[in-house]
């Protein structure tokens, strides 16, 4: 596997619409206030933690509309973030394209590998990255939200991150509804 020494680097690439989409629609029923949302540096300081290894990070963005969130994308540059900003058509998931394209052309070069998503449309490219022995392949989500698709792939090796409770990106408890190991249960957080 992959260490600092090696040259390799940890890909960490995030579908900021299925994140958002998902914290707002799923477990907050609204649009996130300013301290909802996840703090980004988090994502790539576990990253680099986690798997000792170099960062980049790539933020995927729709930017169909023509105009661009500057303050955001600037954010996201300041952190160590390269923004990916696509456009298409109406009809077109031009986030999920602009993965799909990155996660296959990834799977021709070496590196590990976090998703920031939810999406089983990215099965068939995450299984790819997953057959390769000589890789390292997470997903970083909301556990109870992950695709069955994406979640058939932990019995062969895709690791899974839970945003809020493994890589603490949030500066506020969210209220959410999931699965809590025995060992992890916190009574006097209910009381």
């Amino acid at each position: 596997m992959s260490a600092q020494g090696d040259g390799r680097l940890t890909y960490v690439l995030v579908d900021g619409e299925n994140i958002d989409a998902t914290l707002g629609s799923q477990i907050l029923n609204g649009r996130p206030a300013p301290d909802q949302r996840p703090r980004w540096e988090r994502v790539l300081q576990f990253a680099q933690t986690r798997w000792d290894a170099p960062v980049r990070g790539l933020f995927f963005l729709n930017a169909s509309s023509g105009s661009l969130p500057m303050p955001f994308v600037q954010a996201l540059m300041a952190i160590g973030f390269r923004p990916i900003p696509l456009s298409g058509l109406p009809h077109e998931k031009v986030v999920d394209i602009g993965i799909k394209r990155t996660l296959a052309a990834l799977a021709e070069r070496p590196g590990d590998v976090l998703l920031a998503s939810h999406d089983g449309d990215f099965f068939p490219e995450m299984e790819r990255l997953v057959d390769d022995a000589d890789r390292r392949v997470g997903l970083l989500a909301f556990r109870e939200f992950t695709s069955s698709t994406l979640a058939g792939l932990v019995p062969r090796g895709l690791q899974t991150f839970d945003l809020e409770h493994d890589v603490a990106a949030f500066n506020v408890v969210l209220p959410r509804i999931r699965i809590i190991p025995v060992e992890e249960f916190d009574p006097l957080s209910y009381l």
